[in-house]
């Protein structure tokens, strides 16, 4: 229902690590965003593979970066073979945080062997911001059609790890 970027990839050697995390630490600080760099010894993460969840279990490290305040955080984070899987929701903020998330993608896509990005908004490929505001304009309709459906739905919610959930029954 929202419109959510998910991206996935493998950098194309260690020595690139250092480099996505210059870019987008200082993309960060270009356009006032806040970004704390992580390191975690043993972290779990849910991955997707072939359609079917499964977690990871090791060393994770990169940055998070807070777009704007109705962003998911932007978690740019590898596993210890230098893998990311990740997305950001982001209709809740406006196209221009989405267009943003989409140039830093960008930016550090020569760094993988193929940087894959599913945007829901439709921008990663087309570059045409009024598609994208149209993709959003859908989500808030469809959100409003549920709402009227079922008047026990609400939202936007956050939920742990300061994700965004469109919708909600209400207890």
């Amino acid at each position: 229902m929202g419109v959510t970027i998910h991206f996935e990839g493998k950098l194309k050697s260690s020595e690139h690590f250092n480099s996505v995390i210059e870019i987008s630490r200082d993309f960060a600080e270009s356009n006032n965003m806040e970004y704390e760099i992580f390191e975690e010894k043993n972290k779990s993460l849910l991955r997707i593979k072939n359609e079917k969840e499964w977690d990871y279990e090791g060393l994770a490290r990169g940055i998070k970066i807070q777009p704007d305040l109705n962003t998911d955080p932007l978690w740019i984070e590898f596993d210890k073979e230098f893998y990311i899987q990740e997305f950001c929701k982001t209709q809740f903020a406006g196209i221009n945080s989405h267009i943003k998330i989409i140039q830093l993608l960008r930016l550090i896509s020569p760094y993988f062997i193929e940087l894959l990005v599913e945007d829901e908004g439709e921008y990663w490929d087309t570059k045409n911001k009024k598609k994208l505001q149209e993709c959003f304009d859908n989500c808030f309709y469809a959100i409003e059609d549920a709402k009227k459906e079922n008047s026990n739905l609400s939202g936007p919610h956050r939920i742990e790890g300061n994700r965004i959930v469109d919708l909600m029954e209400n207890e």
